[in-house]
């Protein structure tokens, strides 16, 4: 069973920054991490390969920092990663995103599943790996729980609203999945110096058939107009004491603010 996994690096979530001149996020200099979502997708590729057999090869779109996601990914159990790197495919919206992604799949060729994140956590507007999907004109399925494979058939639980819904897809096919599906592995230091001294292949638009005119800024018909980072209006009040003794005092200070 081959798996791909798509994953994303972001900039560590305690350390946004916004650029007020292109209004976009500040990459240079801050703390990028794996995108937490990605972790569970990494987690469940392992975990369905040392079941099944087979390989997992993650690929990453980014700028060439975006390698030390990659080498994590290696450090949690996959054996391949790929980098998709290149100045034409800077700035692309999600449908751009989308469609480098999917191109450089297509050169990949022989996949039994594709799974991602449910989102981004700097994006936040999962629409990436159902644009992928649909780029590759296979079934997908989101917000995925539980994974199960018979076959060339897989059985996907999806987290509803309030309930639970069991859909069955053949493959190949690509599945969204959310945090509950699973715990990601913390790799140990031998995992992590092994993951090192792995290739990492770097992929730029050469290196697989992509039309340039539908990445980037120029393949990217989403505008932002604004980009802001929240601020805090107000600060919390911190109680000290017993229960018995603090109790009250909220109380009262919910009171006051007229939330009870």
């Amino acid at each position: 069973m081959n798996i791909i996994v798509s994953i994303k690096q972001v900039p560590d979530t305690s350390e946004v920054k916004i650029d007020p001149e292109t209004n976009t996020i500040v990459r240079e200099g801050v703390p990028a991490i794996i995108n937490p979502f990605d972790e569970n997708a990494i987690e469940q590729a392992v975990r369905l390969v040392e079941e099944h057999g087979g390989t997992v090869t993650v690929i990453s779109m980014g700028p060439p920092q975006a390698e030390d996601a990659l080498r994590e990914a290696l450090a949690m159990g996959a054996d391949e990663a790929i980098l998709i790197s290149d100045r034409c495919f800077a700035a692309s919206d999600t449908l751009a995103t989308s469609y480098v992604l999917s191109s450089a799949i297509r050169q990949i060729e022989d996949y039994d599943l594709i799974l991602c994140g449910k989102q981004a956590f700097d994006g936040d507007t999962a629409q990436v790996p159902p644009g992928i999907a649909e780029h590759l004109g296979i079934p997908q399925v989101t917000f995925a729980i539980g994974l199960e494979v018979e076959g060339k058939r897989l059985r996907v639980r999806r987290l509803l609203e309030n309930e639970f819904e069991v859909v069955e897809v053949k493959m190949p096919a690509l599945v969204s999945v959310v945090k509950q599906i699973n715990e990601p592995r913390r790799p140990g230091i031998k995992a992590k110096l092994a993951a090192k001294r792995k290739q990492v292949e770097v992929w730029d638009q050469s290196c697989f058939a992509v039309d340039t005119c539908l990445c980037g800024l120029d393949g990217s018909p989403t505008r932002v107009v604004r980009t802001f980072a929240p601020t805090r209006d107000t600060e919390g009040r911190k109680f000290e004491g017993e229960p018995t003794e603090t109790a009250g005092a909220v109380v009262e200070a919910l009171i006051e603010e007229k939330i009870i």
